[in-house]
């Protein structure tokens, strides 16, 4: 019990003291043994301290990397928000803004759809903006290609729908089906076709690419609410929390 006692004050002291007020360097050899075991001894029948310890450091991290990426989010603001060639949706005049790196190929990006969706409808006040970000094969690039190429050649409307429907699509993305998506929506196949591969539609999927780069996402999806950044699939109670933070 005493050891165990003194155990407990010396790491007590330990951790309480400035760093110059406890030097080991100072032990003998024999003081420096004697005290390894007995910090060992008092952690091995008190294992919670350790569990409190690292869930103080993991607090710790995660408030340092909220701030790092609040950081992000300033730096990059007139590209997240007002880069001039992304769809903006919901509210254009909202209070606060969400942009979404997106991949139609991915399943939890089309899962979050349906959230963001829900979000749109109950919460008139925000503004959406979609960044493509394909990173999962060719088949997202053409899908990506496809929807930059609708808002270049036939407008916003016309994006809009055709990204709903590229959400709600379960098949394999291909020439032959997104032409058949094109003339589904209305629109000129060829054009759309022939524009995925021009440099117009290169260098926006370029620049969302670099932008992710400098905002550390590398996988979809990934969210900027207002000043916030969220990576991965959430449920929508989350991100009205979110938004609610953020107007708040």
């Amino acid at each position: 019990m005493t050891r165990k006692l003194l155990a407990a004050l010396s790491l007590s002291s330990a951790m309480a003291l400035p760093a110059a007020a406890f030097d080991i360097s100072a032990m003998s050899e024999g003081e420096k043994a004697a005290f390894g075991e007995a910090v060992r001894e008092y952690l091995m029948a008190n294992p919670e301290v350790l569990i409190e310890s690292i869930n103080v450091l993991e607090e710790r991290q995660q408030a340092m990397e909220a701030q790092n990426d609040q950081v992000l989010v300033e730096t990059n603001a007139k590209d997240l928000f007002e880069d001039g060639y992304s769809w903006v949706g919901g509210n254009p005049d909202g209070d606060v803004t969400i942009v979404e790196f997106l991949d139609y190929k991915c399943g939890y990006c089309k899962k979050a759809y349906q959230e963001v969706e829900k979000l749109l409808e109950s919460d008139g006040n925000i503004r959406f903006i979609v960044k493509e970000f394909p990173i999962l094969g060719e088949q997202s690039d053409l899908s990506s290609r496809f929807a930059v190429a609708v808002l270049q050649l036939a407008g916003p409307e016309a994006y809009e729908k055709t990204h709903n429907a590229m959400m709600a699509f379960r098949g394999d993305f291909t020439l032959e089906s997104l032409s058949r998506l094109a003339k589904d929506q209305g629109l000129d196949a060829d054009a759309l076709l022939k524009r995925m591969n021009e440099e117009e539609v290169t260098a926006v999927l370029r620049a969302n690419h670099q932008l992710a780069e400098r905002m550390r996402i590398s996988g979809t999806p990934a969210f900027v609410i207002g000043g916030e950044l969220m990576r991965g699939y959430a449920p929508v109670n989350v991100m009205e929390k979110i938004v609610a933070d953020q107007r708040g």
